[in-house]
């Protein structure tokens, strides 16, 4: 299938490319990107992009896709339309499945059921310990072979540090990437909350910014002694942006993201129990979150994430305490970072880099770009036209997040995975 891309303005931040550029796409990958086609080259199909930017597909560094294991929550199929619909070209699995991400054929598995056409190309972050139980180490090697591109816990934590520096010098050693979250579970031990006002007037229980704090110093010092690649995921804190700042400037090799909710919420938007607002780690203070949507603007956080989680309405509609933690954020990445792009005043070039150029940087794969060779994994939408948060618009099973009634800049309009067209919203 030969593709014409036209009249779109191009954007690809990899090269700091903005203006406008025809591209043009033959056995799924860019052949030309220019004003004039490639000598040969005659289109099958013409998708007119008149006012609108062509860009990377995104990358999504946190989608859970709820299989194996929780399909009564979402389906690979309905989480991919999902992705499709929301411009996502690549996705990082976490390994919280059931069963755990521990064994390559369940690696194999799920890579094998995720290579559809019009799916999105799925990399499985494996388990790092077996059952994420922080007790004994999994076979990264078998696991990387079977498809992982990194190796984490989700979001339990490894209580014991002699595993958890057994495991950072045993992937140091074959230069694995581990993604870690940062949260020390004592200190967050049955807490639902931020600990701060909101908290106290609700009579919820907190967890404090320095369950996030020590947690990371512990990370960040392991990661000193044993020279390993580290992935800080889902950032929540200033404080915690400040010691990543600090420790890159001591040369460990760190990097971090931060997810939509947490760039635009705080404590705050818990308003009286809303359960929609039950996320892990916890929305913290407006100071924080102004940290966040700054740290990310100048790079300080390396990349903007969906944390896409499911969540079935039985499990939400909970006293606070009570409600599953997690929101979906596939449909919502691209419109909620044209949002902090246009509250910050950034140029989209700086702003689409965090959700494509760099995060595939993180992953490890050559995608996030568009140059002749490069798979043709593109987004096309319109930054003008406003897409409205509601149950009946979300493509995804899960159809609790807080942002329901939200109507956001951005409607993607078409989106390509390797020159195969999985979305063209210009029919819905």
């Amino acid at each position: 299938m030969k593709i014409h891309i036209k009249n779109g303005r191009l954007i690809d931040p990899a090269s700091k490319t903005d203006k406008a550029l025809d591209v043009f796409i033959a056995a799924g990958r860019i052949v030309g990107v220019g004003g004039t086609a490639p000598a040969g080259f005659e289109a099958n199909s013409v998708l007119d992009a008149t006012g609108c930017i062509v860009c990377p597909g995104l990358v999504d560094l946190a989608a859970r896709l709820r299989e194996p294991g929780f399909e009564y929550r979402a389906t690979l199929e309905s989480e991919m339309a999902a992705a499709a619909a929301g411009g996502v070209t690549r996705l990082a699995c976490p390994p919280d499945t059931d069963p755990v991400l521990d064994e390559p054929g369940l690696v194999e598995m799920l890579t094998h059921r995720a290579r559809l056409p019009e799916f999105a190309h799925v990399h499985p972050v494996g388990a790092l310990t077996l059952q994420l139980e922080g007790k004994a180490l999994t076979e990264m090697a078998e696991l990387a072979e079977a498809g992982c591109v990194a190796f984490g816990q989700a979001n339990r934590a490894i209580v014991d540090t002699q595993v958890l520096l057994r495991a950072m010098m045993y992937a140091a050693t074959f230069d694995f990437p581990v993604w870690l979250q940062a949260q020390d579970p004592f200190l967050a031990r049955k807490g639902v909350a931020h600990d701060g006002e909101v908290a106290a007037r609700l009579g919820l229980a907190g967890i404090p910014v320095a369950a996030e704090t020590i947690a990371l110093a512990t990370i960040l010092h392991l990661a000193r002694e044993t020279g390993a690649r580290v992935h800080v995921t889902r950032i929540s804190s200033a404080a915690g942006v400040d010691m990543i700042v600090a420790a890159r400037a001591a040369g460990i090799a760190v990097t971090c993201d931060v997810a939509i909710h947490h760039l635009h919420l705080c404590e705050m938007d818990v308003g009286f129990f809303d359960a929609h607002a039950r996320l892990d780690p916890p929305l913290r203070s407006q100071r924080d979150r102004d940290a966040l949507r700054a740290g990310l603007a100048s790079g300080a956080i390396n990349a903007l994430c969906s944390d896409h989680t499911p969540v079935d309405d039985d499990a939400k509609q909970m006293p606070f305490e009570e409600a599953e933690v997690g929101a979906t954020g596939l449909e919502l990445l691209l419109p909620l970072t044209l949002k902090w792009a246009q509250e910050m005043k950034l140029p989209l070039v700086t702003a689409l880099a965090r959700v494509t150029s760099d995060p595939a940087h993180i992953l490890g794969v050559k995608a996030g770009r568009l140059a002749p060779g490069a798979a043709a994994d593109i987004c096309v939408f319109d930054p003008v036209a406003e897409f409205k948060v509601s149950r009946e618009n979300l493509r995804s099973q899960g159809k609790n997040t807080p942002f329901l009634g939200f109507e956001l800049p951005g409607r993607v309009r078409y989106t390509l995975i390797d020159g195969h067209l999985s979305f063209d919203g210009t029919l819905s």
